[in-house]
């Protein structure tokens, strides 16, 4: 997932898209670092505290999917 690039790109702190989100600064923590899979609500929260569509959460891993499945 793209949240700590997409968070980094708009000058937030973890403790603003926190805020933003309405989600703990911890869990943010945890969902960046790999450690958590956010639900889907948690990810609709997490996209509008970053004012994205949830989809460009998921735009690399995306790509990378394409990529692996092109090559087979």
């Amino acid at each position: 997932m793209q949240i700590r690039r997409l968070r980094e790109e708009r000058g937030y702190s973890l403790e603003e898209l926190a805020e933003r989100s309405g989600l703990s600064f911890r869990g943010l923590i945890y969902i960046e670092h790999g450690r958590r899979n956010p639900g889907v609500l948690t990810i609709l929260s997490i996209a509008s505290g970053l004012d994205v569509a949830p989809a460009r959460l998921f735009e690399d891993a995306a790509e990378t999917a394409d990529e692996a499945d092109s090559e087979r």
